[in-house]
C-alpha cells in the first residue's frame, strides 16, 4: 500500500478495520463490516463514504459560464446561484470524455467535481480547450470529500448544523456552513439512489469529521466501501465511467439523452450526437434480470434467440435490495423492449434474461 496514493480519512479506514484496496491507484476500503451489511445499512439507515479521491476543478473568471456551455453537454444557462447540474464532456466524436457535476457559486464562479479516474485526462482537456476571460485551478489536493447517504443522512448531520438542511434542496448546495466546527460545503445529490449529502472540506478536518459523523449517528450509520457504493449505484441506474458511458459509448446510447441540450447551442459533440439521433441509435444500454440463476458480470457477452451476439454486459451483479441477478446491457435496438428474452453468456453457459424497466430500484418518498 505504501505507493498508492491516500486520502486524509486512511487511518480512519485500517482503524475501524476496512479492507483497504488498490482503486485506481488509490488505497481505499472496498469494505468494512460486509457489503450486503453495508448496502442494507444505506438503504434503511445510513451509510458514511470516504470518497476524497475524487477530482475538484474550479473555474472562474467573466467568460467561465459561457466556456462551460461549450464544454459541456448539459445547459449551464438553466443554473442559479448554489445549485448543482449533472452533465458530460464529450469528444468531438460524441463519446464522452467524463460525466460529472458542475456547482455555481455565481455568473463568475464554478467547481467541477470529476471521477477520480479521470481527474488527470480531465484536467488536461480543459486545458487544452481553455480560453481568455477563464481560469482554471485543480484543487483535489486541497479538497477531502465524505458522502453520508440513506434516510437517517440528514437527521445525524442536523445534529452537527445549526442550520436547517431543509434549505438545500436535491441538487443544490451550501458553502461554509458549521458542522460541529468543521466549515463545510454540503450538497444534496447522491451517487446511492438514497437522500444524502455530500460534504466537502480541508483535508485536516476530515478525519474529525468523519468520527464526528459516526458518532452522531449512534451506531445508525455505518462506515461503508466502495464495493457497497458500485451496487448502490448499480440498482438506481446511475452511470458509471468505463462501463456505462465511455470513448466508445456515447451519452445517447446510454439513455442519459436528458442531460444532453442539443438546441442550446454548440457544445463540443454536439454535431455528432444530432446526428446519431436523427440517423437513430444502433444500440442502446438496457436493464436484464436473470431468468435463470447466475451472475451477469462487466462485458459478459449477450445474444439473442439464434445465438447472435447482440451486445454485451456493462455491469452487472447480485442486488441485495432486490434479491435477484441484474445487469445493465449494452444492446443493439432491436432487442430493448421491455419482456425481450435474450442470454447472457456466464462461463461456458447461455443463462435466459428478461429486458427490465430501469431503473430496478427507485426509492419512495423525498
Amino acid at each position: 500500500m505504501e505507493q498508492l496514493k491516500k486520502t486524509p480519512l486512511y487511518q480512519q479506514h485500517v482503524a475501524a478495520g476496512g479492507k483497504v484496496v488498490d482503486f485506481g491507484g488509490w488505497a481505499l476500503p472496498v469494505q468494512y463490516s460486509g457489503i450486503l451489511e453495508e448496502i442494507a445499512a444505506v438503504r434503511k439507515q445510513a451509510g458514511l463514504f470516504d470518497v476524497s479521491h475524487m477530482g475538484e476543478i474550479m473555474v472562474t473568471g467573466p467568460n467561465a459560464g459561457d466556456w462551460l456551455q461549450y464544454m459541456l453537454t448539459n445547459d449551464i444557462s438553466k443554473l442559479v446561484d448554489g445549485q448543482v447540474l449533472y452533465t458530460m464532456m464529450c469528444y468531438p466524436e460524441g463519446g464522452v470524455v467524463d460525466d460529472l457535476l458542475v456547482y455555481r457559486y455565481n455568473a463568475d464562479k464554478y467547481l467541477l467535481v470529476v471521477n477520480a479516474s479521470n481527474a488527470e485526462k480531465d484536467w488536461q482537456w480543459l486545458n487544452e480547450h481553455v480560453k481568455d476571460g477563464v481560469t482554471l485551478e485543480n484543487i483535489s489536493d486541497d479538497t477531502a470529500q465524505l458522502a453520508l447517504q440513506g434516510p437517517l443522512a440528514q437527521q445525524v448531520l442536523q445534529k452537527l448544523c445549526k442550520e436547517d438542511l431543509d434549505d438545500i434542496g436535491f441538487f443544490y448546495f451550501r458553502d461554509q456552513l458549521d458542522l460541529g466546527g468543521v466549515k463545510a460545503l454540503v450538497s444534496r445529490t447522491g451517487y446511492t439512489g438514497e437522500d444524502g449529502f455530500e460534504i466537502y472540506c480541508q483535508p485536516a478536518d476530515a478525519p474529525a469529521l468523519w468520527d464526528a459523523i459516526l458518532a452522531a449517528g449512534d451506531k445508525q450509520v455505518l462506515p461503508c466501501g466502495l464495493g457497497s457504493r458500485d451496487t448502490l449505484r448499480f440498482e438506481a441506474n446511475l452511470p458509471l465511467y468505463g462501463q456505462e458511458i465511455s470513448r466508445d459509448i456515447t451519452p445517447l446510447e446510454a439513455r442519459l439523452g436528458f442531460f444532453v441540450k442539443l438546441k442550446k447551442g454548440d457544445f463540443i459533440g454536439r454535431d455528432a450526437l444530432a446526428r446519431q439521433k436523427e440517423e437513430g441509435l444502433k444500440r442502446r444500454l438496457v436493464g436484464l434480470t436473470m431468468v435463470e440463476r447466475g451472475v451477469p458480470r462487466t462485458d459478459y457477452p449477450v445474444y439473442d434467440e439464434a445465438d447472435n451476439q447482440v451486445g454485451h454486459v456493462t455491469t452487472g451483479s447480485y442486488s441485495p435490495t432486490l434479491d435477484e441477478n441484474i445487469a445493465n446491457a449494452l444492446v443493439d435496438s432491436q432487442h430493448i423492449q421491455e419482456g425481450t428474452k435474450l442470454w447472457v453468456g456466464v462461463r461456458k453457459r447461455r443463462l435466459e434474461a428478461r429486458v427490465t424497466k430501469l431503473p430496478f430500484y427507485k426509492r419512495e418518498g423525498k
